[in-house]
């Protein structure tokens, strides 16, 4: 029995440091963030939006419940993913897919909006050429606290200089 538990929380760790060295660690958008996110989004009713690497699953909540937009949160951390689940059950809605995989292995093509925090090295050397190769003309793209290196940010949100950056590109 010892074993099992032990390699379960092995894996578990595994999943964990995996998804922060592949992309990003985890780190919660701060609430007061969301509106000034989705200022810049601008999403509507039945848009597709995806977060990646979405942690705790409130940006996809969010979406979901107040834009009514078919939210989909992409997490390869299992705790991460597991708290996710919980948050759909108790937002109620069925515009929420959470999907426990790695975000580079998502077909974006019919993303209208696409939402992350990464850090610099990843988006430069893997993100970046997955939204070149598979979004669609016109979509959007946030980036919460850093640019996209090699792009123009369409509008860049930072209102006060404690504020973190948000950025818009449109594909």
């Amino acid at each position: 029995m010892f074993y099992v538990v032990f390699f379960a929380l092995l894996f578990i760790l595994f999943t964990i440091a995996l998804a922060a060295w592949t992309f990003a660690p985890w780190v919660p958008m701060r609430k007061r963030d969301l509106q000034r996110v989705f200022a810049l989004a601008s999403l509507k009713p039945r848009e597709i939006f995806y977060d990646l690497g979405c942690g705790d699953g409130r940006v996809v909540v969010y979406a979901a419940k107040n834009f009514n937009a078919r939210s989909i949160g992409i997490e390869m951390a299992l705790p991460l993913f597991w708290l996710c689940e919980l948050r759909r059950v108790f937002a109620g809605s069925k515009n929420i897919i959470f999907k426990w995989k790695d975000l580079f292995k998502e077909d974006l093509s019919n993303a209208d909006v696409v939402y992350f925090f990464g850090v610099p090295q990843s988006i430069k050397n893997k993100l970046r050429q997955k939204l070149e190769r598979e979004l669609k003309p016109g979509a959007r793209i946030i980036s919460y606290a850093f640019e996209i290196k090699g792009w123009r940010p369409e509008k860049t949100d930072k209102p006060k200089k404690e504020d973190i950056s948000v950025y818009l590109y449109i594909r």
